[in-house]
């Protein structure tokens, strides 16, 4: 582990005892916090999107919000739902994004998870797929999407336009270099993982996968990574590609810590979900030294690059960001972190 982040849901809505949270309340706290964890040299800030739900839908205005307000943090997504994008305005808006961010984007894509209505992209114009689950219309988005990053013409100039411009076909604008190497898709299966690694884009892994091959969740993950890797070097990509995993971490270093975590150290399991078998991993709760020995011995976490920490964002910045600083400063040095901001 080379890198740390945090992962959010986003969720806003009723707090209990006549608390709300609002989106408007949500928003504010996530630039907040990334702010903050910019200022601790943590490495990246990263959004899950859900349409039709109270949480993130639209992540990029948010992303420019804090690129603009950061010097070092990655800004990201795990993951864009591509079933529901239009690919060539996406292009537009990751463009601009990542100047805004001197670089600093993660855009993280693919086919989306479960969600809370039916073929929901449909409503958004999005229709004739053949597949239950929509994975056409996101692969052929997502391949639209890539090539307009890449500075492929998509459009014939008009001759007999007045605002003149070279003739043939234009690109996308703006264009941001070197923005195809920063795009991840979040694979939740070796198939899709080794497509990744043919196609050359990063590779992002969840706390879930779609398929049970018999071994325990983190051995699972990791050789879903090494596939991804060995796909890459045998398409003949240049360079190393980067991966990341989300887990549940969180350090028992308070009595606070102890009361709302104590008894969440849940193990990974096997069960169904969007109708596939899947393989979930666990959820760390425990003191420090503990947490260590833990994810020392969890295969994939000392195979990824970037460690994702989901978060609870709905129990305000002050708790995530004391979340987020013990395992900083109690957990993460040990694993091989060091923050952005070292000297």
């Amino acid at each position: 582990m080379q890198r740390f982040g945090t992962l959010s849901f986003g969720h806003y809505g009723p707090l209990g005892g006549g608390r709300q949270l609002t989106a408007a309340d949500n928003l504010h706290q996530a630039i907040d916090l990334a702010q903050a964890m910019d200022e601790l040299g943590v490495n990246g800030t990263y959004f899950r999107v859900h349409h039709f739900a109270k949480q993130h839908s639209s992540p990029m205005p948010l992303m420019a919000a804090i690129a603009a307000k950061t010097a070092h943090i990655e800004v990201g997504t795990g993951v864009i739902d591509m079933r529901y994008e239009n690919p060539l305005y996406l292009a537009e808006e990751a463009a601009a994004l990542d100047l805004i961010a001197d670089g600093r984007l993660a855009l993280g894509v693919s086919r989306g998870s479960p969600e809370s209505v039916v073929r929901g992209y449909e409503a958004f114009g999005y229709t004739g797929s053949e597949d239950p689950r929509g994975a056409d219309i996101a692969r052929e988005h997502f391949d639209l999407f890539l090539r307009a990053i890449s500075g492929e013409g998509m459009a014939e100039a008009d001759a007999s336009s007045p605002f003149g411009g070279a003739p043939g076909m234009q690109r996308i604008e703006p264009y941001s270099e070197g923005l195809r190497s920063r795009i991840w898709w979040g694979a939740g299966s070796h198939d899709t993982a080794v497509w990744a690694g043919q196609i050359g884009v990063n590779l992002m892994s969840s706390t879930l996968l779609t398929e049970d091959l018999g071994m325990p969740f983190d051995e699972l993950q990791a050789s879903q990574l090494q596939a991804f890797h060995d796909a890459w070097r045998e398409a003949g990509h240049p360079g190393t590609p980067r991966t990341s995993v989300s887990r549940s971490v969180f350090p028992i270093t308070t009595n606070q810590d102890r009361m709302f975590f104590g008894h969440s150290q849940e193990r990974g399991g096997v069960g169904y979900i969007d109708g596939l078998r899947s393989t979930f991993g666990q959820t760390y709760a425990a003191e420090p030294d503990v947490l260590i020995e833990q994810l020392k011995a969890d295969a994939a976490v000392q195979a990824a690059d970037t460690l994702m920490l989901t978060i609870p964002s709905q129990m305000g910045v002050e708790f995530n960001l004391h979340i987020v600083e013990s395992f900083a400063t109690h957990v993460a040095p040990a694993l091989g972190w060091v923050p952005t901001n070292a000297a």
